[in-house]
Formats: C-alpha cells, structure tokens, sequence
C-alpha cells in the first residue's frame, strides 16, 4: 500500500482531472454535434488514457526537473529519496504504454492525437530538445496538447475530425486559454527554473510583467465564442454559448484583477494564489459548459 501511495503521488493526481474532464466534454460535443452512434467504452477509455498518459507526463517531467524540484519542492518523491530512479522509470514507461494502447482499439485517429501528445510531452521536458527552457516554447507546447489537441481528441474518440473545422476551432479557444494561463504555476518555481535554465516567462520579465502578459488569454477565449457562432463554425445551443461567454468573461476579468493587483503574491503564494484557482477552475467550467451547450442544441 505504501508503494501504490508512492506511485499515486508521484502521479500528482490532482492534475489528472482536467485532461479527464477536457476529453469527456470534447466527445460529449462530438457526439452533441454530429448525433452519430455513441460507443460508450471508447469514451470511457480515452477519458482513462487521457488521465494516465498525464501522469506519464507528470513523471517524465519530475524526473528531468530532478534539479529545479531540490530547490522549489523538496517534498516529491525523487527529490526526497522516497523513490529510486528505476521506480520512477518503470512508471512513466508502463503508463505511457498503457495511454497508448488503450486508445488503439478506438481508432486510428484519436490513436495518432494521443501518440503526438505523447511526443510532446517528451519535448517538453526531455533534453536535448526540453521546451520547458524556451520562454514562449513552453506555454506554446502545453497549450497544443493540453488545449488544442484535447478537445480534438475528445472529438475524435466519437466521430471523425477530418470532415469539419469545428472541434479544431473548439480546440484554438482552449489553446488561447491556456497559452497565458499556464504561466500562473511558475511565478512560484522562479528561483529553481532559474537555477536550472528554465527561462520561463516570469524568470525572463519578472511577476509585473508576466501577469500583464498573460491578462488576454483569460479574455480572448470567451470572445471566440460568439466569434464561432457569427462564423457559423459552432453548432452548439446559440444562447448557452452566449450564456457561457458572458460568465466567462466576467470571470476572466476577475482573474485579471487578481493577478494584476499584487503581482508578487504570484511568487509568495504559488498554488495557493487565487489567480491560480480561478485558472484551473474556469478551464474546468469552460469544459463542461460548452458541452451542456452542445448536448442541448
């Protein structure tokens, strides 16, 4: 039992919802969508895949972040010496494998959406390549597969993505969101990426400029709602989206505030920042919101 608790929270499962939630809503819009045959246990096992092929990426990237986290989180288990490096191995490769063939019985392409997320993530924190030092490579390589790619998959596990421009433009809102939302969790690991040559956006311009930086992406997604129904690209119930883009955008630009208020309690308070919360829980409310939008229409 203590070895299963050691994996699970190396698996930081807290962050394994949202990937899970964002695939869910992304198939329940597909099939809202199209009205094709819904196969349940294939969105059963992408919404699964969706959530072990996260930690997968969780492990691979506490491994490779072995030096920043000896500096912003002593507590993890590589870092702490309660997990050996072989176990931390063994993870990552038995639930990469495991993401992967769960989604191959699906289909071919929900399977090649996972495999190029997979590649990714491996981009993302693996050197020689390891994005996470890039400033704008970073936030751009987690809001594609985090983002864009989810919501296309989601999509995917139900009905093709080939014949129509609507779940990739569903996906850009995700993409927008997040590629300045996702900064809200360096503010507080400045000194470790800065120690390791993470140049993250709050490394490089510091907390004031940063939280300016990012204020759009809380905004500008929720505006590319009634941008997709005066486009006539989303099919969706007309008046939840606009229902959802109000709220959103009232949300956002709390956020805004928030995070622009006192900058430095980004880098004191980390996780614990409200900004951080909203963040993770309007991408949440965006997720579910669309589809009941979808399911309705």
């Amino acid at each position: 039992m203590k070895r299963i608790k050691l994996y699970w929270t190396f698996g930081r499962p807290f962050t394994l919802i949202p990937p899970m939630v964002g695939i869910f809503s992304g198939s329940l819009i597909g099939y809202g969508a199209t009205h094709v045959h819904l196969v349940y246990y294939h969105v059963v096992l992408a919404v699964l895949a969706a959530g072990v092929l996260n930690a997968a990426s969780n492990g691979i990237n506490q491994i490779c972040d072995f030096e920043n986290d000896c500096v912003n989180k002593p507590h993890r288990p590589l870092p702490s010496g309660q997990m050996t490096w072989r176990q931390a191995w063994v993870f990552v490769a038995i639930t990469y494998f495991l993401a992967l063939a769960m989604v191959a019985v699906i289909n071919w392409q929900i399977f090649a959406i996972y495999v190029v997320a997979a590649l990714a993530t491996l981009a993302y924190s693996v050197p020689p390549v390891r994005l996470k030092r890039n400033t704008w490579g970073s936030n751009i390589i987690i809001s594609l597969i985090r983002g864009g790619l989810l919501k296309v998959a989601g999509w995917a596990a139900v009905a093709t993505v080939l014949h129509s421009v609507e779940p990739w433009y569903i996906g850009s809102i995700y993409v927008v969101f997040l590629l300045g939302a996702t900064t809200t969790k360096d503010f507080a690991d400045i000194e470790g990426d800065r120690k390791a040559g993470c140049i993250t956006l709050p490394v490089r311009y510091g907390a004031t400029f940063s939280a300016r930086a990012i204020s759009p992406s809380f905004i500008l997604p929720w505006l590319m709602l009634p941008l997709g129904l005066y486009l006539h690209v989303l099919s969706g119930d007309a008046t939840a989206i606009l229902a959802l883009s109000v709220i959103m955008l009232a949300w956002g630009a709390y956020v805004v505030y928030l995070i622009n208020d006192d900058p430095r309690r980004l880098v004191t308070e980390g996780e614990n920042h409200p900004g951080w919360h909203h963040m993770y829980w309007m991408m949440m409310v965006g997720h579910l919101g669309l589809a009941v939008a979808y399911l309705i229409g």
